[in-house]
């Protein structure tokens, strides 16, 4: 029995020597190319390799893809993709927000404002890492904000920026015909207008707590954490009638890794060593729009 894959080179350095590297393990793999093609622009290529693998190369995917890894040397990435979620009539891409979506995390621009951010990026990253439990460093961080006016909230608005190739790669899948969704450990008021701008078809946040005027430290509800992600990823799903296998999930951090597992594919964007490790693709370069290379968009 034989499966077919897609074997999807991408980089700023995408050279004739890595590609070369790709195919030769590719061979020694005991994948049979069926086709190759190049696309990309001026600020990164894409080749695409149609593949057809045995059985047992089938059932070690995660083994090829670490040794592709290994092959294609800094400035490449080769993700391993199922033909059958590339030629899906319809997808649904659903990405984390903080340093994927967008290029900053925002409960450190909000932390600025108050004279902490130093204090609440190092609790940031060691979140990201899986070193502390989402959801009690969330409070944490949060706490520190108790007091700064609620104006604050629209000051850092003005400051986020999306990721580059972000706005493009959204545009693509809803001209495609396909559904984007955003879950976030960040904020709600800052990423309504965003989602709004960006017409996605599902979002939700966390809460600040704003009284009289001012955010008091706190947050309404169930936090967004690394299971509520999962959550979300199968619900919408569901709701559109889409099977997970033909779902793209995107993320950087620790509590994207569930949400990442669960997915047709995991993207791990500009991620921390540990989401890496484990995605079923990863992006080094800073264009998000590669995903939509990956997913055949």
């Amino acid at each position: 029995m034989t499966s077919n894959l897609a074997a999807v080179s991408y980089g700023v350095n995408l050279s004739p020597e890595s590609l070369e590297n790709v195919r030769k393990l590719l061979a020694d793999a005991g994948a049979s190319v069926l086709s190759e093609s190049q696309s990309g622009d001026d600020r990164f290529g894409v080749h695409t390799a149609a593949l057809s693998v045995d059985a047992a190369t089938a059932s070690d995917l995660s083994g090829l893809r670490r040794h592709l890894s290994e092959a294609t040397g800094e400035g490449t990435d080769t993700a391993i993709v199922p033909a059958a979620l590339r030629e899906a009539p319809r997808k649904l891409l659903i990405m984390d927000v903080d340093s994927t979506l967008i290029q900053q995390e925002v409960i450190e621009l909000l932390a600025a404002h108050a004279g902490k951010r130093e204090e609440v990026a190092a609790v940031t990253e060691a979140a990201m890492r899986g070193e502390l439990d989402f959801a009690q460093s969330l409070h944490a961080r949060v706490a520190v904000l108790a007091g700064l006016p609620a104006a604050v909230v629209d000051s850092v608005r003005n400051e986020v920026r999306l990721s580059l190739g972000a706005e493009e790669l959204v545009a693509a899948f809803k001209e495609a015909g396909h559904v984007v969704a955003v879950v976030s450990g960040g904020f709600n008021q800052i990423l309504g207008p965003i989602a709004g701008e960006l017409g996605l078809d599902y979002w939700i946040a966390n809460e600040l707590e704003i009284v009289d005027g001012a955010l008091t430290g706190k947050v309404l509800g169930a936090v967004i954490d690394r299971a509520a992600k999962e959550k979300y990823l199968r619900q919408w799903a569901a709701a559109e009638g889409i099977s997970l296998e033909h779902t793209i999930a995107v993320g950087d951090g620790a509590n994207d890794l569930d949400m990442l597992g669960a997915a047709g594919i995991g993207v791990a964007f500009n991620a921390k060593p540990a989401v890496r490790a484990v995605a079923d693709a990863v992006i080094t370069m800073p264009y998000l729009d590669a995903v939509r290379h990956i997913a055949n968009v």
